[in-house]
Formats: structure tokens, sequence, C-alpha cells
């Protein structure tokens, strides 16, 4: 069993557990400092959507941060699971997890976030099915964060920050 740590916020410095499957990969720690400082350390009053929870990492973190809603979509079974405990532990009233596909997901969802994460599998290739879909879930304040292991193509989307550590490259994106 593996653990991600929380690194900001209310639930600062607390340790979750996390499966050790393969393909599952938590954001390294230096990776979400740099994200929740492009995002501003507190999401009070924001709604958050992380499409592909994995290990909760980005979540979770959305949670300690104070975000008003943080919705987290899992495809996988065993993982969600242990997401579920995770909530518990952290008593997160504020987060709701759904056991789903993110491409079903968004061709049947229709709220608006204000920020989204997308780190899907980096041998997948959903990026392309994925940005089109979503267009009908954010607004011009929106903010995406995207991380992945080579260059994509975000159409109808600008670039506002990006940075590389190591294979992995992010990047924070708004709509054009």
């Amino acid at each position: 069993m593996g653990k991600i740590r929380i690194i900001g916020g209310k639930h600062r410095s607390l340790q979750l557990p996390v499966l050790e499957l393969d393909g599952l990969r938590p954001t390294l720690d230096r990776v979400k400092e740099t994200l929740f400082n492009w995002l501003g350390q507190d999401l009070t009053g924001m709604t958050c959507l992380d499409l592909f929870a994995g290990s909760g990492s980005l979540g979770f973190e959305s949670v300690s941060r104070n975000a008003k809603q943080v919705v987290m979509i899992e495809k996988d079974n065993k993982i969600y699971k242990q997401l579920l405990q995770n909530k518990n532990k952290l008593k997160a009233d504020n987060c709701e997890l759904i056991n789903q596909d993110a491409v079903s997901f968004l061709k049947s969802h229709t709220a608006i976030y204000d920020v989204i994460f997308v780190d899907p599998p980096y041998n997948s290739s959903l990026y392309e099915q994925l940005i089109p879909l979503l267009d009908k879930i954010t607004t011009e304040n929106s903010l995406i964060y995207i991380e992945n292991s080579e260059d994509i193509e975000y159409a109808g989307f600008t670039i506002l920050k990006s940075a590389k550590a190591g294979m992995v490259k992010y990047a924070l994106l708004q709509k054009e």
C-alpha cells in the first residue's frame, strides 16, 4: 500500500493510503505545489471536477483547500472503494465520488466547474475525446489542469501556464 500526502490546507501533512496498481500515478508533490500556486492556494467557493481521480491526490488536496464542492470520477471499482475510505477518513462532505468512465460522465453531464483536473492514463488516446467535451462544462473563467507525457492539441483553449517535471508535462488552460 502506497501513500499520498496532502500538502496544504486544513488537512496539511495528512497521509492517505493508495493502492499500488499499474498505471496509478499520484501527482508528484512538487507538481501539486506548482499547480496550487497557480490556482491560488485557497479554493473557497470553487467547484472542482477530477475526471480521473486515481489516487485522489488532486481531489483531496482541493477538499483540504476549502473547495465548495469536489466531484471525483473513477471507473476502476477497487480504486473507487479506496477513494471512498479516504473520503470518510477526511469527513469530506463536500466531496462526491462517482464510479464511472470519465468520457461517459462528460457526455451526460452539464454542470459548470471552476477547476477541472484532467490526468488520464498516459498510454491512452482519451485527450482527443476529452478536450471537445470540456467546452460544455466550462465558462471563460474556468481553469483546466492537464497532465500528460506528450504534446497535445488544446483546440479552443489557451495555455495560461505550463511546466515539466521529468517526463510529466502539465499545463493550466482556459477557454479562448
